[in-house]
């Protein structure tokens, strides 16, 4: 289905029974996003609040809560997307060769950027927009789909521009109302790029904010693309229409099928502070210094709809962006990796922090007895690739003859690795390196430790799948928690660092009750991590820092190389962590009584 704007694609969603209508004055300060946050837990509709308190504009949220819903959104498209991804094609040189593959040189006939002469826009200011809050500690109210465009000074023009989705901060803080806005950007990402070169260039870099339009738009943003396929291309191709775009007499590039546009200037070195703000970790990420975007023009459509979204502790919305990005472009991360069958970035365990990987142990085959080699080299190219290194945990096993094994099926990969790892030789650090700019279980923002977890061979142990009647261990540690087969999770008594380190030393003497259970939590709630395998990954990986927090039974160097009898990850929250996600109670009991009216 061709979208020519947001609204054609929400009057297809309703036709089809896929869109809710809250007809009350909802209030865009933490109700919006509990509205959001119960329709989305159940399954349910994209929702259009037809009535922002303090906007005369409607918001939409939920449009992409669904895989099911992405996909019909996309129903007409995405075969032939999914192909140029996968043959990395250039829609120029589809158009040329057309009859090496029909459906991508079709596919290609839309792609490519339409310049137009004039826009339908009226000219607005911050204040009017949505300014939605969704969480208590939010620092104000912020953009949450936003499409952020940018170009490159050294070779200007939409071809090579870039579009990412960044939130901004429109309010709060000491933002200027309706002149400043905060722009938060993280790691690997292409704007990056874009200010680093103006600013060597002592000129200020100019934004253009598109919020709603066509759905292809929002998903180009985050789009992981081939080399030389631009994100205005793919919003083409998978919209079925040209993104259609001009540049206003300011020289910012608007998007005129979106239904706002904000352009304004990021001047070097030119920040202020920015957040907190709810995220996808399921906490808050803190106030830090980001850039700060000077506003010069907001434009709005006539009857314009908002657009946005809620993160919070997977899973959410965006984790349906990620398995639809996981549908178009397949397996392109194990053609782009030799040897690699499967990565999987977890998203209960809030993508970032954990991959779980599956590769090919080939270098030996004349050995007896199989051992990571082969696999230690993918784990670093893994590492190595994009936004992959970010991660903090990569577990990775060999395929070798095990058909069935797979890594979203999170439970049994984890019983896997436990069953073959071997503890003295498969665990590597790397310290001082980066992760997430979110995750603040590391030493600074960015900035952490990484650990690799391989396992290649026949199984060394069977796993504990229950715990046994004489089960004991040193004091400290109490209420013990099977979570799984080989994974224990405990309680301390005492938080005192140095009755902790006791305990673990303590552990050498109970070496035979542990020998069937190689990985131990030490959690805030032992009861929480082992009701449900989410939790633990949830706990487990968004809590702990590699080398600052795992600890070994029998610990020990072997020339440089850390080992261990069993080993331990402390998963408790620590001083320097950030806040977790709390809802209002309040707010909760007042979206209770509206929801009531729809029968949720």
């Amino acid at each position: 289905m061709s979208y020519a704007s947001l609204q054609s694609c929400l009057e297809d969603l309703e036709k089809n029974g896929q869109l809710l209508r809250i007809k009350e004055e909802v209030d865009p300060y933490l109700e919006m996003a509990s509205i959001h946050l119960r329709i989305h837990e159940a399954g349910g509709k994209a929702i259009l609040f037809e009535k922002v308190k303090g906007s005369k504009y409607q918001a939409v949220s939920n449009l992409f809560g669904t895989t099911e819903r992405s996909k019909f959104i996309f129903r007409d498209t995405l075969a032939p997307v999914q192909k140029m991804i996968a043959l990395k094609t250039d829609p120029m040189k589809a158009l040329k060769h057309p009859l090496q593959n029909i459906s991508v040189a079709f596919a290609a006939l839309k792609a490519l950027p339409k310049k137009v002469s004039s826009h339908q826009f009226e000219k607005i200011k911050i204040s009017d927009l949505p300014q939605i809050q969704c969480w208590e500690k939010d620092g104000g109210a912020f953009v949450t789909l936003p499409i952020v465009y940018t170009e490159d000074p050294d070779m200007p023009g939409v071809m090579n521009s870039n579009l990412g989705m960044y939130r901004i901060q429109l309010s709060g803080n000491d933002y200027l109302q309706d002149k400043e806005i905060g722009l938060h950007y993280q790691l690997h990402r292409g704007i990056g790029v874009h200010q680093t070169k103006w600013n060597k260039l002592g000129k200020p870099m100019k934004v253009s904010i598109f919020v709603g339009g066509p759905p292809s738009h929002s998903f180009a943003a985050v789009m992981p693309l081939p080399e030389g396929l631009s994100e205005l291309t793919f919003a083409g191709a998978l919209g079925g229409r040209r993104f259609r775009y001009m540049y206003d007499e300011d020289g910012f590039c608007l998007s005129t099928d979106s239904d706002f546009v904000i352009t304004g200037e990021v001047y070097p070195n030119e920040n202020k502070p920015e957040g907190p703000f709810g995220d996808h970790l399921g906490y808050y990420s803190l106030k830090h210094d980001f850039p700060l975007m000077r506003v010069k023009n907001v434009y709005a459509k006539k009857n314009a709809v908002w657009s946005f979204t809620v993160v919070g502790r997977p899973p959410q919305e965006d984790t349906a962006f990620g398995n639809m990005i996981h549908e178009m472009t397949g397996s392109a991360i194990s053609k782009e990796i030799p040897g690699v069958h499967e990565v999987h970035a977890v998203d209960a365990a809030g993508v970032h922090p954990l991959l779980l990987a599956i590769g090919s142990e080939r270098y030996t085959p004349y050995y007896t007895e199989k051992r990571p080699q082969e696999l230690l080299t993918i784990a670093n190219h893994i590492l190595g690739t994009g936004q992959l290194s970010l991660a903090k945990f990569l577990f990775i096993a060999d395929k070798g003859e095990h058909t069935t094994l797979t890594t979203h099926h999170e439970e049994a990969f984890f019983q896997h690795i436990l069953e073959r790892i071997d503890l003295s030789r498969d665990v590597h650090f790397q310290t001082k390196t980066t992760i997430d700019t979110l995750d603040y279980s590391g030493d600074g923002l960015n900035t952490g430790s990484k650990v690799i977890i391989a396992a290649a061979g026949e199984k060394k142990r069977d796993l504990a799948d229950k715990l046994p009647a004489n089960f004991s261990l040193p004091a400290v540690f109490k209420n013990p928690k099977l979570v799984t087969k080989g994974i224990l999770a405990v309680e301390l008594d005492n938080a005192e660092t140095s009755e902790f380190e006791k305990g673990i030393r303590e552990l050498s003497n109970h070496s035979a009750l542990l020998s069937n259970l190689p990985l131990m939590v030490v959690c805030d709630d032992a009861g929480f991590l082992a009701a449900d395998f989410s939790n633990f990954l949830w706990v487990t990986f968004t809590r702990s820092n590699p080398s600052h927090d795992i600890y070994g039974v029998n610990e020990r160097f072997e020339h440089k190389h850390w080992a261990c009898d069993a080993m331990i990850i402390d998963a408790r929250i620590k001083p320097h962590h950030a806040p977790v996600l709390v809802k209002n109670p309040a707010i909760e009991q007042k979206v209770d009584a509206l929801l009531a009216k729809y029968s949720l």
